[in-house]
């Protein structure tokens, strides 16, 4: 699936430029991404269970204006706009798709999805959550001001990606 397998990027190490073309037209570069503020970097495919639950949840934490987060797409085009139709997706997502040879994704080291990070305005990595755990996105949330959860929704504590 991926090329050379490179190591997980951890906190603390510095990401690597990257420029993308976004799904809705246009392209974005890291430098831009974390212009205003810390953001976060959510690595997913459309096939992945586990990410159909992460991404719904992270889509609340970025309405609240206060985080930017990114989804970053392992598939092509039309795969990832059903997704985010089907799932209710309107932030940003990036293509790092087998077309650009994951170039992005093996940059980062993703082995796994949903691999996410948070990255700083001086580019640096000051987290790395692969998979899900829920004391993870609780306190994303609590870093933009928001509850994810609501109560009637049942969510693991973790999966793994």
């Amino acid at each position: 699936m991926f090329g050379k397998q490179r190591k997980l990027l951890e906190a603390g190490a510095r990401a690597s430029a990257f420029r993308l073309p976004l799904l809705d037209g246009g392209e974005r570069e890291l430098g831009e991404i974390v212009a205003d503020g810390p953001a976060l970097l959510a690595f997913f495919k459309v096939t992945c269970p586990v990410c159909q639950m992460t991404l719904p949840i992270l889509q609340r934490i970025q309405s609240s204006g206060r985080l930017a987060i990114y989804g970053v797409s392992q598939n092509g085009s039309r795969d990832t706009r059903e997704f985010n139709r089907r799932f209710g997706i309107t932030l940003p997502t990036l293509l790092d798709s087998s077309q650009s040879r994951y170039v992005v994704s093996n940059a980062f080291g993703i082995s796994s999805v949903p691999t996410m990070f948070l990255i700083d305005t001086d580019r640096s990595i000051s987290r790395v959550m692969e998979g899900w755990r829920k004391s993870e996105i609780a306190e994303l949330g609590a870093l933009a001001g928001v509850n994810p959860f609501r109560a009637e929704e049942p969510v693991p504590e973790a999966k793994a990606g």
